[in-house]
């Protein structure tokens, strides 16, 4: 074990962004299920309409509950975005966000 295995899994994201921006302008799919792997992990992506990522790195293969589980948080976040108090383009820092991923990842993943 190498002391910078922890930052391994931020890692393996950044690497695969360029693969997300090539093929998130070439397709109409929002859920685009294994553009990379490393080892045993599996990065998948889900595409909002208006090009926001979120990627998931994991070592399942359900995809139905990986595209449950992106789907869901897609609604929690257009929820966040409909807050009036929300800055639109900010970071979103909301505890209860965190709080309800966290959930949908111990049931779907």
């Amino acid at each position: 074990q190498r002391e910078d295995a922890a930052q391994l899994p931020q890692f393996i994201l950044q690497a695969a962004l360029d693969i997300v921006q090539d093929l998130a302008w070439t397709t109409s799919a929002m859920i685009l299920k294994t553009i990379d792997k490393f080892n045993d992990l599996v990065v998948s992506v889900y595409v909002t309409d208006d090009h926001t990522r979120f990627m998931l790195l994991h070592d399942s293969r359900s995809d139905d509950g990986i595209k449950s589980f992106f789907q869901e948080v897609h609604e929690l976040y257009i929820k966040s975005l409909l807050n009036p108090l929300y800055l639109p383009g900010s970071r979103i820092t909301s505890s209860h966000f965190n709080t309800k991923v966290g959930a949908l990842a111990r049931k779907y993943l």
